[in-house]
């Protein structure tokens, strides 16, 4: 996977317009298309998307119109993937095989990384992306074709968790950051309306290309099952600049202006270094939605261009600030309004809240933000793990006060812990701002024996940590640490999660790996080719594969991108003693 971590056609809708843009529609007369998924749902655990194999003509990920010519993109359905049950938090010569599930408390799914992107932006990095891909896998989430079709993914996996929970009633979602691609408010109202079902138009500025290509047309989403509630994370691409520079504490005093405007942005080599984004020595690059590939133009040298390019300007493209990017979950049509960020202080930016998915239930959830600050001064990629003291202390607040009202914990977070190599620019941050450190984190966490999970994205990864207790006589202190991959890149999925109590109350966690339940001939299915010749090209190109950086014999590998478990918790007596007397009949 990428480092970083047709027997059924259209169904046809008609509406008046589309957000004040006048449509004319596919074919004219107004009609607005909707993309239906797969008529079939499945999961991992029946088939798994695989990667066909690298192709041995090789070509650049801009070279999209080449993908078929070449074998580029192919994928076919392999076996099932098993779920792996783990006791590495269990204590010795502890027999899973003797233990059986009793009673279901939760069902839920997290989906991470969805990177909905407005394709048509002029201040990318795109030719960065291209600059950089031989030599590192990251380029590819600056410029990689999956870019064309990133609200059409969201609404394919929306309508296959919706088929999910037709079988299988689900209590609650959580999406755990980086909705938006580059903190922009159109693409973060694409993200809710295609949650909310509204009519989507992806595209910007002058529209080009909706009337006549696929991924710009008009569409009619379908929106979560409105008995689903969602809740949301923040994370870093949801307020940073392409998720690694604050708008406007930065060394490039434009940057705001930059979204808006309609002059392609330029700027130096940023990846090598900082400072370099007041350097104008190349042209980034836009994508040009009125070519059925989304060709790139105004990509290259400065200099090779007697002026700057320009596109056209488009105030929907407005960075959004942390305070009115939380806000904006407040519009919204589904449950609950706010999802989540009315239970905080979102005015003034506060990201982080808890919620109880069942009041009969002795569990709750720990929303954490744990993204840097936008004034911290710093000219590294905000990529990094970080707590400021007043949500490190709210976190201590909300760990105590589980233990205390004797509720499970699960803590869902952008940013995942101890996975990544300290200094690395996805590594919890070691710097004085920072109001813990890492193995300070970790020894907090480890001191509440009723958390259980920790959940979350960012790395494009489909990774499993187990935080065992370091003490070796309590293993109810430990925790499990479940990474979600991206909507974005390969494998493109969410997870669900089953929460059992077993008959020997231990707790059993089941995690899924769906694939989205795309359709042969929509731009989801097309984005799927996308996304496999994405990894077939850059993984190809780059020596820079390791996806687990430390080591940790505690990761598994993962097949084809995927990896499924069944993971076992004990709790502690006095949580055991609660479980026997709210189910005294397993």
């Amino acid at each position: 996977m990428l480092d970083r971590r047709d027997f059924l056609k259209y169904s046809v809708l008609t509406v008046p317009a589309v957000s004040g843009f006048a449509v004319v529609g596919c074919g004219g007369g107004g009609h607005i298309t909707a993309y239906p998924i797969a008529s079939e749902v499945i999961t991992t655990l029946q088939n798994t998307v695989v990667p066909g194999p690298t192709p041995a003509v090789a070509i650049h990920l801009s070279e999209v119109s080449k993908f078929r010519q070449y074998g580029y993109g192919n994928w076919t359905l392999g076996d099932a993937l098993k779920a792996e049950t783990r006791t590495e938090l269990m204590p010795a010569l502890y027999d899973a095989s003797t233990v059986t599930k009793k009673a279901r408390l939760l069902n839920f799914f997290t989906i991470s990384d969805v990177h909905i992107t407005d394709k048509e932006a002029p201040n990318q990095l795109i030719y960065l992306g291209q600059l950089y891909e031989q030599q590192v896998a990251v380029a590819a989430s600056l410029y990689s074709p999956v870019m064309l079709c990133s609200t059409q993914v969201l609404n394919a996996a929306v309508q296959t968790i919706n088929a999910l929970h037709q079988k299988n009633p689900i209590d609650f979602g959580i999406s755990l950051g980086d909705v938006c691609n580059s903190a922009q408010y159109n693409e973060l109202r694409w993200y809710i309306d295609v949650l909310d079902g509204k009519v989507i138009t992806p595209s910007s500025g002058t529209h080009r290309g909706a009337d006549t290509i696929d991924y710009q047309k008009p569409y009619q989403t379908a929106g979560l099952d409105k008995s689903i509630p969602w809740y949301q994370t923040l994370g870093n691409h949801d307020h940073f600049w392409m998720g690694a520079i604050p708008v406007d504490h930065s060394l490039r005093s434009d940057l705001r202006e930059s979204y808006t405007s309609g002059t392609v942005f330029a700027c130096g080599n940023v990846l090598a270094v900082r400072s370099s984004i007041q350097d104008h020595t190349y042209s980034m690059g836009v994508i040009d939605g009125s070519t059925p590939y989304g060709d790139i133009q105004y990509a290259g040298l400065a200099s090779s261009f007697t002026s700057p390019p320009q596109v056209a300007a488009d105030p929907e493209r407005r960075p959004l600030p942390r305070n009115e990017w939380l806000q904006e979950f407040f519009a919204t049509t589904s449950n609950p309004v706010g999802h989540g960020f009315n239970l905080t202080d979102a005015g003034q930016g506060f990201a982080c809240y808890s919620f109880v998915p069942k009041s009969s239930l002795p569990i709750k959830v720990i929303v954490l933000d744990d993204t840097q600050r936008e004034d911290d001064g710093s000219t590294d990629i905000h990529g990094h793990g970080f707590l400021d003291l007043a949500r490190w202390t709210w976190l201590r607040a909300e760990l105590a006060a589980g233990d205390m009202a004797g509720q499970l914990m699960i803590i869902a977070a952008h940013i995942p812990i101890d996975v990544e190599i300290p200094g690395t620019a996805m590594a919890w941050w070691a710097d004085s701002q920072n109001a813990v450190t890492l193995p300070d984190l970790r020894a907090e966490l480890q001191i509440h024996p009723n958390l259980i999970l920790w959940l979350s994205g960012h790395r494009h990864m489909n990774t499993i940590k187990a935080f065992a207790d370091t003490t070796g006589n309590k293993p109810e202190n430990g925790f499990w640490q479940v990474e979600t991959s991206s909507l974005r890149d390969f494998p493109q999925q969410f997870r669900t999660f089953e929460i059992h109590l077993n008959s020997d109350y231990t707790i059993s966690i089941v995690t899924t790996n769906v694939d989205p339940a795309v359709l042969d001939g929509t731009p989801a299915a097309k984005s799927r080719n996308y996304a496999v010749a994405a990894q077939q090209i850059v993984k190809g190109a780059s020596a820079v594969t390791n996806w687990n950086p430390t080591n940790d014999p505690s990761i598994k590998a993962m097949p084809t991108g995927s990896y499924n478990a069944q993971l076992l918790k004990k709790l502690s007596p006095a949580m055991t003693l609660k479980m026997q007397t709210l189910y005294p009949s397993l």
